[in-house]
């Protein structure tokens, strides 16, 4: 019998609308929530009420990555907040996937944000004593989160 080893974290794969990003080094943040609403007839029996299934929601995924010379994601956030030399352009949405990678480098599950675009940018601290990586961070909203499991390409389970 085969044993099912369980997926690392910290080999993955980010792609925006089918384009491979590298240097992420952290993606954080990908959850849904269901809000319950509670729901009672006048003439129930029951002193407690039903509890029916509200809105869904889904949490901002953070993107980590060193600072390079590289603008697109910069480029990709002023087309919703504008810098002051430009004008407005128009909201750009892409779909983002993080496929999880095995130790063998095959790509095993993964989520995709539905209609994804910048909500927020980070610029790293400066330390004049430091000597770490600067480390930037771009916060997205989405409007859905699909999962696809390792071993089933192709099929894909929408949250």
């Amino acid at each position: 019998m085969a044993i099912n080893y369980p997926y690392r974290v910290f080999r993955y794969r980010v792609e925006i609308d089918g384009i491979s990003r590298a240097g992420f080094s952290e993606v954080s943040g990908m959850s849904s929530s269901t809000d319950a609403v509670e729901y009672r007839e006048g003439d129930d029996l029951r002193n407690t009420p039903r509890k029916l299934a509200g809105l869904t929601k889904f949490g901002n995924v953070t993107l980590r990555w060193g600072v390079s010379d590289d603008t697109d994601f910069l480029d990709w956030l002023y087309s919703v907040a504008p810098t002051n030399n430009a004008p407005p352009t128009g909201m750009v949405r892409h779909n983002v996937t993080i496929t999880l990678i095995d130790d063998a480098g095959n790509a095993g599950p993964s989520w995709r944000l539905i209609n994804a675009w910048p909500v927020g940018y980070t610029v790293p601290d400066l330390n004049g004593m430091g000597g770490e990586v600067a480390i930037q961070s771009l916060e997205l909203c989405h409007e859905g989160l699909e999962h696809t499991p390792g071993a089933m390409a192709g099929a894909a389970s929408t949250i």
